[in-house]
């Protein structure tokens, strides 16, 4: 039960305050989510250390800093937009700016017959019904604070529709830009992507700051992959120094369908990022992979769920971080096998590499198995650069920053590798390039 005051909950209030605002007031079924949903968030109260889940991570932001939700000007001039495949406005892109979705910086063109793609508010106006079934949850007592509290106060997002044997050749590339306003201003994106039977999509969402001032994005998608669908998504989190990001990807996947993740985490003062997969058909498979590079005092935190839940499934997880000066990382990863989920297969691994004798990780891979056939295994290692190595590249003449900087690399390249997008992963070699410290370990 939530032990905070009306007076001290972040966001107490909310409904009121922007309801005429929010899209969907004329909607029956969205006014008793959002209520529904708002009543869930007061009685579950935000996050604390106290819970297992939230053990490592605290939301001190919102204890200690008024964010409102934004309602000022959303045309307000982004001078760059991040983009891989869709860069300079080619290719298919949506752009969001403080939630705000922006049509003027948006491409829906060049998608296949078959694709719908567009922001949530487009979808409740179009197809009212269909929404209705996909993100009503008639089980909202399960739902967490931050999930509720989205749930309450969503303002837009996309969504992302593929019909049966529909395979989407192109990259999607979905652009959410925070800090543009006047003060800490805070946003609840709602993601749906749908693939039918059959159906194969790539999404690559960016996730970046274009002002200073702070931010709060509480993020939250849902994923439904038919049979034989297969879905890959990549998300490259680059917020300011000011924002607290936390995002929750849901996923339910049916016979021998495939999700795979890549998240790369380098910005941003405090980020968590969870994901709860469900394999629910036989055959099903989902890969998590991600990548954190912390410097200065920030904080990243990765927690995944993987539910196998019937037989003869597969997940397989890598997470490899790097952190410098005072930064802090955190990875909790949980792989249930149900009763019934014989011949499960599921691997986790978390390798994290630290410049500097402050940073910290705190690591909890966990297996919990319940069927007598299995093939499972997790493992954790933290440690600082290999000085044999080390000296090895510095006997061959190579400077100590330049033989540092390719350990880190080599040390991030098993997890790099496995992407499959070519342009992809050539861009985060970049990034994790650029990131790299230039001189000395820190110390």
């Amino acid at each position: 039960m939530n032990t905070q005051t009306d007076q001290i909950l972040p966001f107490a209030g909310i409904l009121e305050q922007a309801a005429a605002s929010l899209p969907g007031a004329d909607l029956d079924w969205v006014r008793a989510m959002r209520i529904r949903s708002y009543d869930r968030y007061v009685e579950l109260g935000i996050p604390t250390v106290r819970q297992e889940a939230w053990k490592y991570t605290r939301l001190k932001t919102l204890e200690d800093t008024v964010f409102s939700p934004y309602h000022g000007d959303s045309n307000q001039t982004v001078d760059v937009l991040p983009g891989i495949h869709a860069a300079s406005g080619a290719g298919v892109r949506l752009v969001f700016v403080n939630g705000h979705f922006r049509a003027d910086l948006s491409n829906q063109e060049e998608l296949p017959a078959g694709v719908i793609l567009e922001n949530l508010a487009a979808t409740m106006i179009r197809d009212s019904n269909w929404l209705e079934s996909q993100i009503a949850n008639p089980l909202l007592g399960a739902a967490g604070s931050l999930e509720s509290l989205n749930a309450a106060a969503m303002h837009d997002g996309y969504v992302l529709h593929v019909a049966k044997n529909v395979v989407v050749v192109k990259p999607i590339e979905v652009v959410f830009v925070g800090g543009l306003s006047e003060g800490p201003v805070a946003s609840f994106p709602r993601n749906l992507i749908v693939l039918d039977e059959g159906a194969e999509a790539r999404i690559i969402v960016h996730q970046c700051s274009a002002g200073t001032d702070a931010s709060f994005s509480n993020t939250v998608s849902t994923v439904s992959l038919g049979q034989n669908a297969r879905l890959s998504l990549a998300t490259l989190q680059e917020e300011g120094d000011d924002a607290t990001s936390v995002s929750t990807t849901q996923v339910e996947c049916a016979r021998d369908s495939a999700f795979d993740s890549m998240t790369l985490s380098m910005g941003a003062q405090l980020s968590r990022t969870e994901q709860h997969v469900a394999l629910a058909g036989e055959g099903s498979s989902c890969r998590l992979d991600g990548a954190y590079l912390m410097r200065g005092s920030s904080h990243c935190d990765h927690t995944t769920l993987v539910d196998h839940l019937v037989p003869n499934t597969t997940s397989n997880e890598m997470f490899k971080g790097v952190l410098n000066d005072e930064s802090r990382a955190v990875f909790q990863g949980k792989i249930v096998v149900h009763p019934d989920a014989q011949h499960t297969d599921g691997r986790m691994l978390n390798k994290t590499m630290l410049l500097s004798d402050r940073a910290e990780i705190d690591t909890k891979p966990e297996l919990e198995i319940y069927a007598d056939d299995v093939k499972c295994a997790h493992g954790a290692t933290s440690g600082q650069l290999d000085e044999t190595a080390l000296f090895y590249l510095r006997s061959r003449g190579i400077p100590e920053a330049q033989a540092r900087n390719l350990l880190v690399q080599s040390f991030l390249g098993e997890v790099i590798e496995r992407i499959t997008d070519d342009v992809l992963r050539d861009t985060i070699t970049e990034k994790v390039v650029g990131w790299l410290p230039t001189g000395g370990q820190s110390s």
